[in-house]
Parts: structure tokens; sequence; C-alpha cells
């Protein structure tokens, strides 16, 4: 199962056991339909998803004086993991029980790490370079995607999938208690996955299995289902659509209101650049919790780290508009703080081991072009 196929709807073990949901926020056959014009861009962005065969990288050792915690490492799976991977790190820093923790990296990781730190009853100031907007993780698509490349069968532990579902439960519900908030951090939101015919293509050698770990089936109990539209049921150019209840992250206003409960906690920002560990040795705190996502393959020379390029269109948000849809391997999610559409390539090769950060304005123009044709 790879995740073209659970992206698409179709191949998902969740579908399989789809049951009919009613009580959506909107009726399929009169969605407004969404303006791609390529004169309405107004950003293009670039990430580097941090991926590690051996999933996120949580644990600790000790350098000198100094008790390093690292959480880092969660490929596409960052704002999903977030507080579950940051609970995991906080009980490894908390085991002496110190007054004081350094968190290094203010992306979604360090945010909720940080915030986990506080709840555990430390003082915590996060020291970055860089902070929202400025950070990776605010150039996500800003979807419920736990398992998006975040390990390969063949490298993880043998309990790797309970750690992950631990983590990924224990996210889920620290989400719901943003969901209803002002400015909607965390919101739900209907999906549709479309697909037409296509028709049979030569062999590809390089579409090959990367081995991708998938586990959200173990979420079924919790985790919507998508379900069937009829053709009288929707207004997408598509023989088959299924529809879908997706938690969505509007990342301004996530980023912003986590940053807001930090401060009000006590907590500090300090800008600080750190280029070998060790410049840690700055630092007053004695227990150190690394949460610099990508920025780990050259601050601790971790080769495991593999860059896993996606360049997102934004365009403004549309008033009326707040769904997101697959179509001809396009993801597009209608946001309230800008609608983004990322190509997903041919196959799940597609930005493996890139690590390009510049934006690719000609691949821009071409993702919105092959979405043309996607309304009746």
């Amino acid at each position: 199962m790879d995740r073209r196929k659970i992206l698409t709807g179709f191949g998902s073990a969740l579908v399989a056991t789809a049951l009919p949901r009613t009580g959506y926020a909107q009726d399929a056959r009169h969605l407004i339909p969404i303006r791609f014009s390529q004169d309405e861009i107004f950003r293009t962005t670039v990430c580097l998803r941090p991926f590690r065969a051996a999933g996120p990288r949580i644990e600790a050792e000790d350098m000198g004086r100094k008790r390093i915690v690292h959480n880092y490492g969660h490929g596409g799976a960052g704002w999903s993991l977030s507080w579950g991977s940051a609970e995991a790190a906080v009980t490894l820093a908390m085991e002496n029980r110190p007054k004081s923790i350094a968190v290094i990296g203010a992306g979604a990781i360090g945010l909720t790490t940080a915030l986990m730190a506080q709840r555990a009853g430390a003082s915590v100031t996060i020291y970055a370079k860089d902070r929202f907007p400025d950070v990776r993780s605010a150039r996500a698509t800003g979807t419920w995607s736990p398992d998006s490349r975040v390990a390969k069968t063949d490298a993880v532990a043998a309990d790797f999938p309970e750690r992950w579902e631990h983590m990924a439960r224990r996210s889920w519900t620290m989400h719901q208690s943003y969901v209803g908030l002002a400015d909607n951090p965390v919101e739900w939101m209907d999906h549709y996955y479309l697909r037409n015919p296509q028709p049979p293509v030569p062999d590809n050698p390089t579409d090959i299995d990367p081995g991708f770990l998938y586990l959200e089936r173990r979420l079924g109990d919790i985790v919507p289902s998508s379900h069937p539209l009829g053709p009288d049921q929707h207004r997408f150019n598509a023989e088959q659509v299924r529809r879908r209840s997706v938690l969505t992250f509007n990342i301004a206003a996530l980023s912003h209101q986590l940053t807001e409960d930090f401060l009000i906690a006590g907590g500090r920002f300090v800008p600080m650049t750190f280029d070998t560990p060790s410049d840690l040795n700055r630092l007053k705190e004695k227990v150190i919790i690394n949460c610099t996502g990508y920025g780990a393959r050259a601050l601790f020379k971790d080769e495991s780290i593999t860059p896993v390029r996606g360049q997102i269109v934004w365009l403004p948000p549309q008033e009326g508009v707040h769904y997101g849809f697959m179509y001809r391997g396009v993801f597009v999610v209608a946001r309230r703080d800008g609608i983004v559409v990322q190509a997903l390539g041919p196959n799940e090769n597609f930005g493996w081991n890139d690590d390009n950060e510049q934006p690719d304005m000609a691949a821009a123009h071409a993702t919105l072009a092959a979405l043309s044709d996607v309304f009746k």
C-alpha cells in the first residue's frame, strides 16, 4: 500500500470499511470551483522533509556535561506526530527532573516540545536561528498525515509500529483540543479523491516501491473513512469520487497559537545559531532537546537523514472555498490561510534525495495547468 493510493482514497484499508456519513458542511453538488489562475500565485515554496529510514530519532545522549535529547526526522509527518513525539522526548528529558530545559529549533516539533516541557514543570527557553514564518514547517500542506514517509519497513525496530501508534493517538488528542478555537488553528475539512480510468502504460523501471511503512490503518477506530459519491452528487470531472473528513492545520493560525501559549506560560525565545554540537556548551541549561529537523543533518552530521523535496504553489483564499481534493497526482487544500497546490509526481520517488530548495516556477505553472479541467 503506497502513499499515493492512500491519498487518492482508493487504496487505504480505511476505505474497505467505509460507511455512509452525514452532516458534511458542504453539498458537493454546489462546491464553488477554485480559480487556478497563474497570475494569482503569490508565493511558491519548497520544503525539505527530513526522512529517516528508521523513523524519527527520539533518544538521549550525554555530551560532556550536557544531556541531549534528540527529536527529529519525522519525514512528512512532522505536524501530525508533533505532540506525541514531543511527549516521548520530554519524558527522556525529565528523567532527572531538571528545573530548566533548552529547546533548539522553533518549528512544529520545537514549539510542541517546548509546550510539553512546560506542562511537565520545566522552565523552557527556545534557541533558534529562525521563527515562524521562516521555519521549514511553515511550508507544509497542513493535513493530518501521521505516516507520510515516516519510515521504511525494512529499517524500523520491531516495536516501532506500537510507538508510532502511541505518538499518533496522543497527537490526535492534542490537535482536537485546538478545534473550535478563534481563527480555526485546527479544523475538519472535506477532501475529495478523484479518479478517471487510466490507459495502460509501459513498465517504468524507476517506478519502484521505495518500501515506506504505512500504519494509518492502526487508527481506523478514530480516523474517519471515505465513502463514494454518485455521478449526480458532485461537480468534479471524474468517474469515481470519494469523500472523507480530514483534520486540517491552518498553519499560520496554529503557529501563532502555539507561540502565544508558550509565551503566556513563561517561555522565552533567544535568537541563536548552532554550527557544531560544541556550540551547545554556550547554553546554561544542562538538558537540551534537539528539534532542528532537517538542520540536524548538518549540525550533528547525521547522514541518516534524506531530504524529500516538496514544492507548494500558493493561491489567495477564495470566498466560500473550503475543501481539498486529489486529482491527477496534484493535491489541493483550500485552507483559510491560503490555497496550497502540490504536485506529488508520477511515483513515490518524486522529490527523493533532492535538496534543492529553490522554487521551480515552470513546474509551478504546469501544476496549475494540470487542474484546468477538474470541474464539470
